[in-house]
């Protein structure tokens, strides 16, 4: 007696180019487990293109918004502007990035592998750890190398000696300890992982490394901070790690958080004049 189309295997694995199949790309993003086998989620028609679209929207919106403050020395600039020109362009750019996915793609849950997993956190957490110490020990070694004034970051040097108020500074704060690394995954261990893998590499296992690589390269010269990129790249390996261990971009999001909440915490104390150089 014939079987139902319900217990046929065959049944299960929609083409690729379905999407409305039982087996979403969503579902597949999540992990191999809860695929049917031989299931292929449908290929994005986004690549490299689309990476070095958001790199040129991040880097015109940041020229845009300088243009619009004006011409200030870093004493002068007002703290709205420092807010505003910090924040604005990678988050456009981030939006720019999740809008190509959903026009050239399957969306960001399926392009980007972005869905919650507990497990994505907590290796995400340890990696973060890591990141910490990773960043602790670089910035110790690198500040004796070059010094204190090259070493610090971009951001640290806008908020110096300036006095926040309590909502501006928990608004940085919170920027850079959770809404910042979010949009910056988004395009590097997102968009442009996900371009590196599209390519293949010859292998599967080769196009994830490539991503890695690729994506922890761009991330620490997309920062244009010459004399601290060697220092960017050291702290970026730990959160490319937590994306290339999970396959999920949860997890490097996580890890980018824990990485940058010390140095955040440390930005909000300053602001709010608890901490002194």
């Amino acid at each position: 007696m014939r079987s139902s189309d319900s217990q046929d295997p065959a049944r299960e694995v929609e083409p690729s180019g379905d999407r409305s199949g039982a087996l979403s790309p969503v579902r597949s993003a999540q992990g191999s487990s809860d695929a049917a086998p031989g299931y292929r989620p449908p290929t994005h028609r986004w690549g490299f293109g689309a990476f070095l679209f958001v790199e040129g929207v991040l880097l015109a919106t940041a020229a845009f918004v300088g243009a619009v403050i004006g011409p200030n020395t870093l004493e002068s600039i007002p703290v709205r502007d420092v807010l505003i020109g910090t924040m604005t362009p990678t988050v456009f750019a981030a939006i720019v990035a999740l809008a190509i996915t959903k026009l050239r793609g399957n969306g960001p849950l399926a392009d980007l592998c972005l869905v919650w997993r507990w497990d994505d956190v907590k290796i995400g957490l340890k990696f973060g750890v890591l990141g910490l110490v990773c960043t602790v020990t670089g910035v110790l070694v690198w500040t004796r190398v070059v010094g204190d004034d090259n070493a610090t970051s971009a951001i640290s040097m806008l908020v110096e000696d300036k006095p926040m108020s309590v909502s501006a500074a928990v608004t940085m704060f919170l920027y850079l300890w959770l809404l910042g690394p979010i949009c910056e995954e988004i395009i590097y261990r997102g968009l442009l992982w996900g371009a590196a893998e599209r390519l293949g590499w010859g292998s599967e296992r080769w196009g994830r490394f490539a991503a890695f690589v690729l994506s922890t390269a761009v991330f620490a010269v997309s920062h244009l901070e010459p004399l601290r990129t060697s220092l960017l790249l050291v702290i970026a390996v730990p959160i490319g790690l937590a994306r290339l261990v999970t396959g999920r971009l949860l997890g490097s999001i996580v890890a980018h958080q824990m990485n940058n909440f010390l140095p955040a915490l440390a930005i909000l104390l300053t602001s709010l004049g608890v901490l002194t150089d």
